[in-house]
Parts: structure tokens; sequence; C-alpha cells
């Protein structure tokens, strides 16, 4: 975890946050400095940022909305008055109506980025000012602290070298908490191609198989918001096992970028879990990135102890060399 420090003083009407990285100070104040970069981690997980303007200069602006796994938008923006590349960024950051402006019901903040040279490579230290006391309180009590020590969290992801960072690993299962479970796994590839191996049947049929012996006999989905999806899949030959399938809804879908659908094993008796899949490139390689919530721990652990992992390993597998190579 990069960050060091995240902590509010009630006195100064401040919250700052200090997180330090091994790269160099131009690499960390690259990735502010780049909107594709930025909606990474300006969020955090479950709430991606995505950036509709980004003009870095003094008197410029950035547009930006947080989507959550329900398809709630939460719209901001950033006025920015100060920009010294690669050691400072000063901007008040607002809510914003649908309109792009400023939503004067809502409290603002003021927020000033510092970047600097360490021993260890480069650290950036986050001030945010609040013009009273019932600003910092409401913005703290809509979760503000948690969100940023969220968010930095995932900035190591986006400032490594993907290629060394997470290619050659498989399949990585991490327990973010009781009910929320991250699942990464890289591919050398477009991200496009990702989504449409994700999204278009005749692809999927051809790589989300799980072990060898079985084949999908049901591939659907009305890609839109509300629309709804059915898998199966069934054994084949002598393979042992029972036909079964999941069903769902669509909760948000933004192409090649990131879905979020409900999920449920067809005919069972538990509650939908929530899966949320986000796609991001850099330099020829695609992070894949799957965060499931689920109703309660026992249905996480019932579900993780299936061996899902390993299935889904062999069938990325499959999808590299099934799909991925042949359109390379």
């Amino acid at each position: 975890m990069p960050t060091t420090s995240v902590h509010t003083d009630p006195e100064e009407l401040t919250l700052t946050l200090v997180a330090e990285f091994p790269v160099p100070v131009e690499r960390l104040w690259g990735a502010f400095a780049d909107p594709r970069q930025l909606e990474r981690f300006w969020g955090p997980p479950g709430f991606p940022a995505t950036f509709t303007s980004f003009d870095l200069r003094p008197g410029g602006l950035a547009h930006y909305r947080m989507t959550s796994p329900q398809n709630e938008r939460f719209l901001s923006l950033w006025q920015i008055s100060e920009v010294d590349a690669p050691r400072r960024i000063v901007f008040r950051d607002l809510f914003a109506t649908e309109d792009g402006d400023v939503d004067e019901s809502m409290p603002g903040s003021e927020t000033v980025l510092s970047f600097e040279s360490i021993d260890t490579g480069s650290r950036v230290t986050v001030v945010t000012a609040f013009a009273s006391s019932a600003d910092l309180d409401q913005l703290v009590e809509m979760g503000m602290q948690e969100g940023y020590t969220q968010a930095f969290g995932q900035l190591d992801a986006v400032l490594a070298d993907l290629r060394e960072y997470a290619l050659g690993k498989g399949t990585v299962t991490e327990l973010v908490d009781d009910t929320h479970v991250r699942i990464t796994r890289a591919f050398e590839a477009p991200q496009h191609l990702l989504w449409r191996a994700h999204t278009e049947p005749e692809l999927m049929r051809r790589w989300l198989l799980g072990p060898d012996g079985w084949e999908m006999t049901a591939c659907e989905n009305d890609l839109v918001v509300g629309g709804s999806f059915r898998q199966a899949w069934a054994p084949v030959g002598d393979t042992a096992g029972e036909a079964f399938g999941f069903e769902g809804e669509n909760l948000v879908i933004e192409p090649e970028r990131r879905m979020v659908t409900t999920e449920r094993m067809t005919g069972a008796p538990f509650p939908a879990n929530v899966n949320d899949l986000q796609f991001a490139e850099a330099d020829g390689v695609t992070l894949m990135t799957l965060l499931i919530s689920y109703p309660d721990q026992a249905q996480r652990d019932m579900i993780l102890a299936t061996g899902m992992t390993d299935g889904m390993e062999t069938s990325y597998q499959r999808l590299e060399r099934e799909v991925l190579t042949a359109a390379a």
C-alpha cells in the first residue's frame, strides 16, 4: 500500500494524504497529467472515474464522473488555478450538474497536489482544504477519506510496467474484505480485442469453457443497461458433471472499458453477486480486473472453494490460444 499517511485536521479544515512510490517524480507526475492514466485510479474500486474533458493549465477545466456498480453517476469538475510541472497542481474540486455547471447545493474544496523526489523514488502530498467544518464533516461522512486511501492504493498498478507487474503471473485472486474478491489477469493483447472476447458470443464459445470436456450450450446477452444475459454449459461425451448455467442483468456498459452485471446460478436458491469487469491497456498489455461483490462471506467462501480461480485460468489460457493468438 503506497499511502503512508492520511488524516483530517478539524482546526485547519484540511484532509491530507501522503503517498510514496518507487518511480521518478516525472513518472508520478505523468499519472496525474494524463487523463487516461488518471482514470485508472482517481476513484475508489467500484467507482472509477471517466474524464470527459481535461485542460491541465491555469484557468482550465476538467470534467469527470464516477459511476457506481448500480450505474449511479456522480459528476464533478476541477477548476484548475495552478500548474507547475512536475511539482504542483492546484484546483477546486466541485460537484457538477448534468450541464457541467457547478452544483452549488453541494460542498466544494480546494486541493493542492505537491510532487517531490525522495531517496526511494517520489512522493505526492495531497492537501484538500474546506471552507467550513460543515463541508469537511459532510465530505468525510460521504467517505472521502476512505475513498482517497482506496484510490491511491490503485496507483502502483498504473505506475508499473504491466509486462513486469502482471504479465505471465496468471490469474491472481485477492480477498479484499469479507464480501469482495478482486481477480486480475494480464494479456498481451489490445483492450478492444479483450472486450470483444468477453461480449461476442461467437468468440466466447471458443474459450469460456473451464476444464476440457465441456461445451457452451447457451450464450445470450442483450448488451445494454437493463438488458439480461444467460450462459449455460454441459459436459461432452463421458465427461463427469451436470449441466449448469448463469443469468443476470447488465447494470453498467462502457464499451471496451467496463461491464457490471448481476450474476446468479440458474435455478440455485442463492442471491446474486455483482461482477465489475474492467480493462486497461498500456504498451500493448491489457490488465483485466474483476471485482466480485458477494452477498455474504459464506457465499464467497463456498464459490472460491469450487476451484474458481483454477477454472478461470484454464479458460484464460484457452482465450490466449484460441482467440488472441489467432487474431494477432
